[in-house]
């Protein structure tokens, strides 16, 4: 645990009872006093905070900052108006994911928003193009702290130290705002399918910001939401984990991102295999499923389709507010279709499933 990176909250962490583990070479909580399903429905009914400063930020400079983001991942980031956000991909030649990651357009500059545990791969990755298009990489990621305050009532819990105007910023959309007095970048983003606002910090502002937050938001009782209510928040969305549910053996086409995938803009890396890809027919694809009976589907257990193996469970949980064994995890892509019946290996039982669209909780407050 000693070799491990701390972020500038650590302490607050300690001091709040968190249960810390190694994540993405971070010293992590994963939970904290009142427990994993506890902070879950803070999160879903009220609101919640996490510290989730490991995450990379890298800022591209230039003339044709544009043309080279465009180049290293898979959406159209001309698109992009200024101060929004997209979801994106940063694939191999081979068209396999290297990482999923977030753009931002700022007026001088983009953001690239990467996980914690692929920044040093990422940075590397892309900067061998840098010189092609003339542009400047900044890693910014040890200077940047972010906070996610995420729920139903994230907005009114923000408005109480800030003077900006929260109603105007649109979900994957941001602004140059002040909390508590400092500096930040506000963001409508997050991973939990509710309402909420992702903090860009100087790292440090972040504890005074966490402090702050926590005091303003003491009539819905915030506290702190660690790695376990992080996973099942977005588990129930669907929302994909890197490492689990996408890594370097996985296409985006067969990850289910075609929608983040631009095979009609101008050349990027990966495009060449993912057309081919798309033209040959994607054999496999991530699926959801939802458990027929009791049983808690965990990572690596068997897949059945048409009473064979298919593949393995990518992420599972018994979802908090669904009560129900839920999952993901890659199988042949004639069954993938909705109401497709499987069997998870549940302790070696033949547990039935079946497809399901995704997200399994539909009574988000995500404004979209």
């Amino acid at each position: 645990m000693s070799e491990l990176k701390r972020t500038p909250l650590y302490q607050r962490h300690v001091d709040a009872g968190a249960k810390l583990v190694p994540f993405a070479g971070y010293e992590m909580p994963v939970q904290y006093r009142t427990g994993i399903l506890a902070e879950h429905r803070a999160v879903r009914e009220r609101a919640g905070l996490f510290d989730v400063s490991h995450m990379g930020e890298l800022l591209v400079r230039g003339t044709r900052a544009l043309d080279f983001v465009q180049y290293v991942t898979t959406n159209d980031v001309s698109k992009l108006e200024l101060f929004q956000a997209q979801y994106s991909v940063i694939c191999t030649e081979q068209g396999t994911a290297l990482d999923d990651c977030i753009v931002y357009r700022f007026p001088d500059e983009y953001m690239i928003v990467v996980n914690a545990s692929n920044v040093d791969k990422d940075r590397e990755w892309i900067k061998q193009f840098a010189s092609r298009f003339g542009v400047e990489l900044i890693d910014r990621s040890e200077a940047i702290a972010l906070l996610a305050l995420q729920g139903p009532r994230a907005q009114e819990v923000l408005a109480r130290i800030t003077s900006d105007d929260l109603e105007s910023i649109k979900y994957y959309h941001c602004a140059y705002g002040s909390v508590a007095g400092r500096s930040a970048v506000i963001s409508r983003t997050g991973y939990t399918g509710e309402d909420g606002f992702e903090l860009y910090l100087e790292e440090a502002d972040s504890v005074a910001i966490w402090d702050a937050l926590h005091e303003a938001g003491a009539r819905e009782t915030l506290g702190p939401i660690g790695l376990g209510a992080r996973d099942s928040l977005r588990l129930e969305m669907g929302y994909i984990l890197y490492g689990n549910d996408l890594s370097e053996n996985d296409t985006p086409l067969e990850a289910g991102l075609g929608w983040v995938t631009k095979l009609d803009k101008p050349d990027f890396i990966g495009k060449a295999a993912l057309v081919e890809q798309k033209k040959n027919g994607v054999r496999r694809k991530l699926a959801a499923f939802k458990l027929s009976e009791r049983g808690f589907p965990r990572h690596g257990y068997e897949i059945r389709y048409n009473g064979e193996a298919s593949g393995e469970v990518t992420s599972g949980t018994v979802s908090p507010l669904l009560d129900v064994g839920i999952g993901m995890g890659y199988i042949a892509t004639e069954g993938t279709k909705a109401g497709t019946p499987l069997q998870i290996m549940v302790r070696d039982k033949a547990t039935p499933a079946e497809v399901v669209k995704t997200p399994f909780y539909t009574k988000g407050s995500v404004r979209k």
